[in-house]
């Protein structure tokens, strides 16, 4: 046996050194954690909200710096925040208590608010400072409606971000017309907490008045001044107006012609005699008078700001290569060629090849017109491959087009020669000149992602004069859709269309101006065009058509959604033999940032089968 060894004594002090140490570092990591406490506010639900964001209380829980002495501080503290914070809702005469409640493992801390009644607005004192007719052609300036729009009136909670808002509503509907220069003088708001009523003032001053001047533009080489010259509507003596720099910008954007807009009233010369004016304070009260003596009489009349117009041009050519695929018409691909100055025209062009369509189409434009016409020509030939009946059109087009994507309208005259076989009978030809008016109404609230509005289409044309057409007809076309929102996350979308030809002979009409449905923009649960009348063993196209359409979407997560829907619809040679077929089912829904993209699996009640139809593409 070993004798044990007993341990030095000047080493015997280690142990108690280390267990100091431990305890030093534990401590310290406990220092570090900071204090976990709790926080209790007892306040209705806005205000709790907001105090939950903004005290002191709530943004230091979990910081390690936190301590109890720090946190008996933090409550202290807590009701004059709190008060600061809810004056600014209206409430001037708060009961804010704050209390640290220890006697459990975990601190808590509440506050209790009591916001008593708010303070309402008592009085507006609106001051209008110049506004009047600089001289004879001027309009007077609507004072009463200035007054009327003041949105935080009299009896209103006095909201301090509502106060604000209000402040900045009245410079900008002022600044809107006329007086781009406007300036809030003086804004003051007096709270008596006792009446709890605030009295508010407001002082505006609307500076010199402005109108519009020359139309000025920068940036513009390889395109004619005409593009833009052309769709400028504002003329110099205009009142200025924000709303219509705003329009002609955006008729800009849409021809295309152009990557980047930018359309604003110069206002360099208002600027530099600002300026000037404030370097001529800055003199000696001789030397003012001195120069104000030498200076000419400011001009009396209204300023006048011309119209810049800055853009940054597109390449003039360019090539997109697409492909794509939907149920009606299968795999597509997709070439085009734009050139935006071919003899001081812009000339589209497309090549597209699907497995039941193909189409060759080149159309030059004229640049738009000082009245708003757009003007076209064109020619194409279409290939069609449907339902067991094959045509081949070829096309000459002359088209002008007018109005907004709110209210458009065009007028076309076309030149065509078809030929059309349906086996096993022989092909036949047919020739014809109709002229079309067509014009579409929009009422949305969104022109890509509609949930609320309506679209009202119509056509009437058809070939009247014995002149390159074999079998006179006149065509009517009618389409309406709208959307109704049901509830916050829900969107009803009803659907009708009716067609009709008067002709003697069906047989002169080019098919592409009779009526077949079915596919994914019409009846749902048949195939594209399977709905029409049957000439051996082909569907052709009928005389009139009808269809309606119910659909239900519930977005439940945006951007994604289902839909549930009912389709009817028909066309015929006779009215009496429009009988509805039926299609009903389920979808998803996508709402893509370039338009809504739909999956749908519907059963085809005359067919007794379910189809799927989805439509989906992209470009690079």
């Amino acid at each position: 046996m070993f004798p044990a060894r007993s341990t030095p004594s000047r080493l015997r002090p280690l142990p108690r050194l280390l267990t100091g140490l431990g305890a030093l570092v534990f401590a310290t990591a406990l220092h570090a954690q900071g204090i976990d406490y709790q926080v209790r506010i007892d306040a209705p639900r806005q205000l709790e909200n907001m105090l939950e964001e903004n005290l002191d209380l709530m943004r230091w829980r979990g910081n390690p710096r936190v301590d109890m002495e720090q946190l008996q501080r933090l409550v202290k503290e807590a009701p004059e925040q709190a008060k600061t914070f809810i004056a600014t809702e209206g409430y001037y005469s708060p009961k804010v208590s704050a209390g640290l409640d220890t006697s459990g493992g975990r601190p808590v801390a509440r506050v209790i608010v009591d916001p008593g009644p708010p303070t309402v607005v008592g009085d507006v004192d609106l001051v209008l400072q110049g506004f009047a007719p600089i001289d004879q052609g001027s309009a007077p300036f609507d004072a009463t409606a200035l007054r009327q729009s003041w949105s935080l009136p009299v009896g209103a909670r006095f909201v301090q971000s509502d106060w604000e808002a209000a402040k900045r509503g009245l410079l900008r509907e002022v600044a809107q017309r006329r007086f781009p220069r406007a300036r809030l003088v003086e804004t003051s708001a007096t709270v008596d907490p006792e009446e709890r009523r605030a009295m508010l003032r407001v002082v505006i001053d609307s500076g010199p008045e402005m109108r519009f001047g020359e139309l000025r533009i920068r940036g513009l080489k390889r395109y004619p001044r005409e593009v833009i010259s052309n769709l400028n509507k504002i003329k110099p003596g205009d009142e200025y107006s924000e709303a219509a720099l705003t329009a002609l910008q955006s008729r800009l954007q849409d021809t295309g012609y152009f990557s980047s807009v930018e359309v604003s009233a110069d206002m360099r010369q208002v600027l530099n005699a600002e300026l000037q004016e404030l370097k001529e304070g800055d003199d000696d009260a001789d030397a003012e008078s001195a120069k104000s003596a030498a200076a000419p009489e400011p001009p009396t009349g209204p300023t006048v700001l011309p119209v810049l117009v800055r853009v940054v041009e597109n390449k003039r050519k360019n090539v997109e290569v697409g492909l794509g695929f939907s149920t009606d018409t299968g795999a597509r691909a997709q070439a085009s060629y734009d050139d935006l100055n071919v003899f001081g025209k812009r000339m589209k062009s497309d090549l597209i090849y699907e497995q039941r369509r193909q189409t060759a189409r080149v159309d030059f434009f004229w640049p738009t017109t000082p009245k708003g016409y757009n003007d076209s020509v064109g020619a194409g030939v279409e290939r069609n491959d449907v339902r067991g009946e094959i045509t081949t059109l070829a096309t000459v087009a002359a088209r002008r087009s007018w109005g907004s994507p709110l209210l458009e309208r065009s007028l076309t005259l076309e030149a065509l020669v078809e030929k059309r076989e349906v086996p096993p009978s022989e092909p036949t030809s047919t020739r014809s000149l109709p002229l079309t008016y067509a014009i579409t109404k929009r009422k949305l609230d969104s022109l890509i992602q509609p949930t609320n509005g309506y679209v009202l289409q119509g056509q009437l044309g058809g070939a009247l004069l014995p002149i390159l057409t074999d079998e006179k007809f006149l065509r009517l076309y009618l389409r309406g859709q709208m959307f109704k929102p049901l509830g916050e996350a829900g969107t009803l979308v009803l659907r009708g269309e009716f067609g009709a030809v008067a002709a003697k002979e069906k047989l002169g009409v080019p098919s592409t101006f009779l009526f077949r449905a079915g596919g994914d923009q019409s009846v749902r649960g048949y195939g594209y065009r399977e709905l029409g009348v049957r000439e051996n063993d082909a569907i052709v196209g009928g005389k009139y058509l009808l269809t309606a359409s119910a659909e239900y979407q519930y977005y439940f997560r945006p951007p994604w959604g289902v839909a549930v829907f009912y389709d009817v619809g028909n066309a015929a040679d006779k009215v009496g033999d429009l009988k509805p077929k039926s299609g009903f089912g389920v979808g998803a829904r996508w709402r893509s940032p370039v338009g809504p993209i739909n999956v749908d699996l519907a059963y085809g009640h005359a067919v007794k089968k379910a189809r799927l139809h989805f439509s989906l593409g992209f470009t690079f």
